[in-house]
């Protein structure tokens, strides 16, 4: 495995642990919070938008690129 393939692997893996940890605090604020359905479908909704514009960057990126 080149060292190309191995980083990009890693990197994919591990911001998708993150957006899974920040799942997770987003989670747990919301209930230790009492943000109530409404208040917590907020909070994931700000996160799903980050998490978003990072997937569509990425699209971007390697539409760009010609992959």
């Amino acid at each position: 495995m080149s060292p190309e393939m191995f980083e990009e692997l890693m990197m994919t893996g591990l911001i998708a642990g993150l957006v899974l940890f920040m799942a997770f605090i987003v989670w747990d604020l919301a209930k230790k919070s009492n943000a109530g359905r409404f208040g917590t479908m907020i909070l994931f909704l700000a996160l799903g938008l980050g998490v978003l514009g990072f997937v569509i960057k990425s699209l971007v990126i390697g539409s760009l690129e010609g992959l």
